[in-house]
């Protein structure tokens, strides 16, 4: 069973939030958000309601202020918990939209996506198998893209407006 607790104040101070459910606007039951504890499950936080805006993926454990999380302010504005997944990963990822150009498959993390796929852009994907998390840095730094199974013709689509992906990996029970 998932459960994620929002604390208004940093240290787990203020009023609080138990959610153990998605939530589409969690701006009813509190204001801001300054630390965080995950007590159970895999939760992607969003800087807006209605799962949009910048992506904050949470595992296990305390976040005492929203640096902890990489968050780039104190909003969290919906949340959604996604269940472990313990079969393969498989992603194909392309130079272009519409999953057209060079193109490369891929099962394993991705922590320099140049050094690999050799282009600085990913344009789309098609991820096959698994949950995957998109970074805006090489080594799993900035802001974060959470990458459910299906299409992506476009960056847009998983909420990105700039193609430069630095790093990749897979979501899985150990990062959380």
């Amino acid at each position: 069973m998932g459960k994620i607790i929002f604390y208004e104040g940093s240290n787990f101070q203020g009023r609080s939030y138990e959610c153990s459910a998605d939530c589409t606007d969690t701006f009813r039951y509190f204001n801001c958000c300054n630390s965080i504890r995950v007590m159970g499950g895999h939760w992607v936080g969003y800087e807006k309601p209605y799962y949009m805006g910048y992506q904050y993926i949470l595992g296990r454990g305390e976040y005492p202020n929203f640096h902890h999380w990489m968050g780039f302010n104190s909003c969290i504005r919906s949340c959604q918990m996604f269940p472990p997944y313990r079969g393969a990963y498989r992603m194909k990822i392309y130079n272009r939209p519409e999953m057209h150009g060079h193109m490369m498959e891929f099962t394993d993390d991705c922590p320099n996506v140049y050094d690999r796929f050799g282009h600085h852009g990913i344009y789309s994907c098609n991820c096959m198998e698994g949950y995957w998390i998109f970074y805006e840095h090489p080594n799993y730094r900035g802001r974060q893209y959470f990458l459910r199974p299906g299409e992506y013709r476009a960056c847009s689509e998983w909420g990105c407006m700039n193609p430069m992906i630095g790093s990749f990996r897979r979501m899985r029970s150990s990062l959380m």
